[in-house]
């Protein structure tokens, strides 16, 4: 256990939440609350902190919560710390939220009837990320019960020592940082590598589940607080694509290197996308499925603005794997937010 990692788990975000003016029944209407959100976590799972606090002023009807930011509705089944990096550019602290309990934007938001959905979302993106990292997921659909409730409760709370005992029998695997002196050799010696040297000299050592949140700007800045902002989820292009890390000899796999083949579109000849990679690639469907290379300029020009994972800006040449190893959600995936700076003769028809 890295001390990255307890920092990841004991990351929290201060929320200054209000009540929309819409449900405000009394007056005087109530006091924002004030809540430090698990960076880890999910915003539905705040309800039982917020409800208290502001049922005696709700119209009648049936709870649907839901959040807001800037007039923007919040998807649910992203992390809250992810929602923080994505849109506030530049981080603002308290983030102030506004929350809803009636009128679920439906046409938005997919539903969400609480916890249980929560939790099976989490489940899902694990059976997904095992899938990805083992070719099956069976290990994950065999947890048993008790397992299955201690690892959702460990997320919960907070705990990492359950979580990675439990998750340990998962056996999903660990990730070698590449920058020790010893692992290629090993890794290309070993008979059981996932990967043969392919004709380039490359060798693979492992898929990587990764989310990627990607946004484009056309407009350069310089300073955050001049960065445009996030207003419509059709912006941003949420981009679930395995990463498989390659070798060569002398060098390692950086974070640079990751975004490059992550999105060929912008980067073609950094790029090595197998066939299975390029049908993995999904877009959530009412978000942004813009075909980057359907511009009329094939060989577009990007910049990489920032990449924000677990709310820090790693420079782009550490090693992919020590990102992999101690940034990593719980649910196994590596979740990035990704600013590009494309220019208006390349950008996206």
């Amino acid at each position: 256990m890295s001390e990255a990692q307890k920092h990841v788990w004991e990351g929290a975000i201060p929320l200054q939440i209000h009540l929309h003016e819409s449900e405000v029944t009394t007056l005087p209407p109530p006091p924002p609350a004030l809540v430090l959100a698990p960076r880890l976590g999910y915003l539905p799972l705040l309800i039982s902190l917020l409800k208290p606090q502001f049922s005696s002023t709700l119209p009648p009807g049936v709870d649907t919560i839901w959040f807001e930011y800037k007039g923007l509705p919040l998807k649910w089944y992203i992390p809250t710390g992810v929602l923080f990096d994505l849109l506030c550019v530049e981080p603002e602290r308290p983030w102030n939220l506004t929350v809803h309990f009636r009128g679920y934007p439906s046409n938005i938001l997919l539903p969400c009837e609480g916890e249980d959905s929560v939790k099976w979302s989490f489940i899902n993106s694990l059976k997904e990320a095992a899938y990805v990292i083992n070719g099956n997921s069976k290990n994950v659909m065999n947890m048993s019960q008790t397992d299955q409730v201690e690892l959702w409760g460990s997320v919960l709370n907070g705990n990492l020592e359950t979580y990675r005992r439990v998750a340990s029998k998962l056996k999903l695997g660990t990730f070698e940082d590449e920058y020790m002196e010893n692992v290629s050799s090993v890794l290309i010696k070993s008979p059981q590598s996932p990967g043969d040297t392919d004709v380039t000299g490359q060798v693979k050592t492992g898929r990587i589940p990764v989310r990627l949140y990607l946004w484009t700007v056309n407009e350069e800045f310089d300073d955050f607080e001049d960065a445009p902002q996030i207003d419509n989820w059709d912006k941003v292009s949420y981009i679930n694509r395995p990463v498989e890390i390659y070798k060569e000899d002398g060098k390692y796999f950086s974070l640079n290197d990751a975004v490059k083949r992550i999105l060929p579109e912008f980067f073609p000849e950094n790029s090595f996308v197998t066939e299975g990679d390029a049908n993995i690639n999904q877009i959530e469907e009412g978000e942004s499925s813009s075909d980057p290379g359907s511009s009329c300029n094939t060989l577009e020009i990007a910049e990489i603005k920032f990449v924000r994972v677990q709310g820090i800006e790693p420079i782009l040449d550490i090693p992919f794997s020590w990102v992999v190893s101690n940034l990593m959600n719980p649910e196994y995936f590596l979740h990035m937010c990704v600013c590009l700076k494309v220019s208006k003769s390349n950008a996206v028809q």
